[in-house]
């Protein structure tokens, strides 16, 4: 698979592994790899790990089909915060893709389940299997996973029917105006990149959001989606003129990232709220802030 990607004004003057793992969501050291192998270039001239990338250049990655001979999945720690006999909800760490994607070599959701014997609903096939909604890597938060065939469809319909409350906090650049609203924008993606932005003729997208707290230069939501757009969030605050803190792909300042010690987007997936697929029970489950983006919340309140 090749992706074609303009860079973006904000990694300008990066090196080559470090942007790349930023925007195609690997880790530095598969985008090392890619670069030593000579799958990446810019504007045609093959780049180093260590090159710098320029404003506007587009890059060429190539990557590679590994499914014939893919490596063990590295797994990750899943801490559980809800289970029973037919769902599971993960609070999914950074770094963790839902499940197995062309480019991705890293941890996934599935496969840390499936490697510790968790049973699993069959649901789409085996790559995608029990899978009801998915987080990027570099969000953390709540993901819902069906364990029985029953919980999978009837979780598949409720997030068609907008039935289930999915609650994140964010932190903008900048304080939104209004301090609560609702961003209605249709979705689509770039030609030829993995990169989202509202466009006439794209998907249906709702999110509504409201300002919980306004620091200096910067203010945390509370944000809940009428619709799962892949980066929803990040596209409509970006188009908003707020791009969340710490998301440079969208266009985040890049110096208040390494002065908060971010290295990925301040967003995570708080609550979820649904009636049980299975016995109808009311349920909600809560995760709390995980260490980076709660010390990046106090460095900000402390400024």
């Amino acid at each position: 698979m090749i992706r074609l990607l303009p860079v973006p004004a904000e990694l300008a003057g990066e090196r080559a592994d470090a942007a790349v793992a930023r925007l195609m969501g690997l880790s530095r050291a598969r985008a090392a790899e890619l670069a030593a192998r000579g799958l990446i270039d810019q504007d045609g001239v093959p780049l180093g790990k260590s090159a710098r990338l320029e404003a506007g250049a587009i890059l060429r990655i190539e990557l590679p089909d590994e499914t014939q001979e893919r490596p063990p999945e590295p797994l990750a720690e899943l801490p559980i915060a809800y289970e029973d006999d037919d769902i599971l909800i993960v609070d999914k760490p950074v770094g963790v893709a839902a499940h197995a994607s062309a480019g991705w070599s890293g941890p996934t959701v599935l496969g840390s389940l499936l490697a510790g014997g968790v049973r699993v609903a069959r649901g789409a096939g085996d790559e995608q299997r029990g899978i009801v909604h998915r987080l990027d890597v570099g969000t953390t938060g709540l993901m819902l996973v069906a364990k029985s065939e029953m919980a999978y469809s009837v979780l598949k319909q409720m997030f068609r029917d907008r039935v289930v409350d999915k609650v994140y906090q964010a932190v903008t650049q900048g304080l939104p105006n209004p301090l609560r609203g609702t961003v209605d924008g249709p979705i689509g993606r770039l030609p030829g990149a993995f990169k989202f932005e509202v466009v006439e003729g794209g998907k249906p997208s709702i999110t509504h959001y409201e300002v919980v707290e306004a620091f200096r230069g910067a203010a945390l939501l509370t944000v809940r989606l009428e619709t799962g757009r892949t980066h929803q969030i990040r596209v409509h605050l970006a188009a908003m003129g707020h791009p969340l803190v710490g998301d440079v792909f969208y266009g985040a300042d890049k110096r208040l990232a390494a002065r908060l010690g971010l290295t990925r987007q301040w967003l995570h997936a708080a609550e979820l709220g649904f009636d049980h697929p299975v016995t109808g029970a009311p349920t909600r489950v809560r995760a709390p802030l995980p260490d980076d983006l709660r010390g990046a919340l106090i460095a900000l309140r402390e400024s």
